[in-house]
């Protein structure tokens, strides 16, 4: 029993398509608590994507299609680090649970 959702399970959401040239490409990151209480839930996740620090970074990941991206799905799910991180906001995602 918790009375802070720290460590509670997370749903973790890295979407992914393809961009302008046909490159696979992070469309947005996501994460949501699970609900603890039996029943329907619908959440909805603000989704972001990393951005490159420079104009020149920009320009280079544009070209070669490789675009910033975490590596590690803890870096969504902590927050820990993510201060510094330069992001975008990139719509929401809406899910359904059936907690039982």
């Amino acid at each position: 029993k918790s009375t802070n959702p720290f460590g509670w399970p997370q749903i973790v959401l890295s979407v992914y398509g393809p961009d302008f040239f046909g490159h696979d490409v992070v469309r947005g990151y996501g994460a949501v608590h699970v609900p603890f209480v039996p029943g329907r839930h619908k959440r909805t996740i603000a989704m972001f994507v990393p951005e490159s620090s420079s104009r020149l970074q920009q320009f280079t990941s544009w070209f070669t299609g490789r675009r910033p991206e975490f590596t590690d799905p803890k870096v969504v799910a902590q927050g820990e680090g993510r201060e510094v991180t330069r992001v975008r906001s990139q719509g929401f995602v809406t899910i359904s649970f059936n907690v039982m």
